[in-house]
């Protein structure tokens, strides 16, 4: 697997501040996809044990929320092994004192057993390191400057553990956002 990029202390992929990896390749190419340039799975460099070190030795601050993976596209069978093995060794080192979201293209629902991009026995092992995935393609038409943590409104904030336990999708709740500041 390739990378495209990495960003510390990221905080527009999920709360708080995070690291985020991009991953090289992508078959899905969405007009209007704002990482075209990560489509290539040639693009970037590849993702070793030094940068896998790298990313974990990023999340260990107290103040790091934690991981975001995206794309690219995480999904493709070329990635997914070694989108599991870092989302596990991330899981190994903090347990869930780090969040973990990921971001795709697909839908939860081909990411499933028997689904069109499950890969048997490594895309369990992402679903199961997972705490929220943001599921579906990016849609011109229903492009959203103002919501959190995706571009259009067709994409799903999902919860995935939750979503795992009771046989259906069951979305993310966001924590109210509250003003801080009042005014006389």
């Amino acid at each position: 697997m390739n990378y495209a990029n990495i960003k510390r202390y990221d905080i527009a992929n999920g709360p708080g501040v995070r690291t985020t990896v991009f991953v090289s390749g992508c078959r899905l190419h969405c007009p209007g996809c704002f990482n075209a340039g990560a489509w290539d799975f040639r693009a970037g460099v590849p993702f070793d044990e030094a940068v896998e070190a790298e990313v974990l030795d990023s999340l260990a601050p107290g103040y790091m929320a934690g991981l975001s993976v995206l794309g690219g596209e995480p999904t493709e069978p070329e990635n997914q092994p070694g989108v599991a093995h870092l989302l596990e060794a991330t899981r190994e080192r903090f347990g869930h004192d780090r969040d973990i979201w990921m971001y795709t293209g697909r839908v939860l629902e081909d990411l499933l057993p028997g689904g069109s991009h499950a890969i048997p026995g490594v895309t369990e092992r992402i679903l199961g390191s997972l705490d929220v995935l943001v599921d579906g393609p990016f849609v011109q038409d229903e492009h959203d400057i103002s919501l959190r943590f995706r571009g259009s409104a067709n994409q799903r904030l999902i919860d995935v553990p939750k979503t795992l336990e009771a046989g259906k999708v069951v979305l993310w709740e966001d924590e109210p956002v509250f003003a801080t500041h009042t005014f006389d």
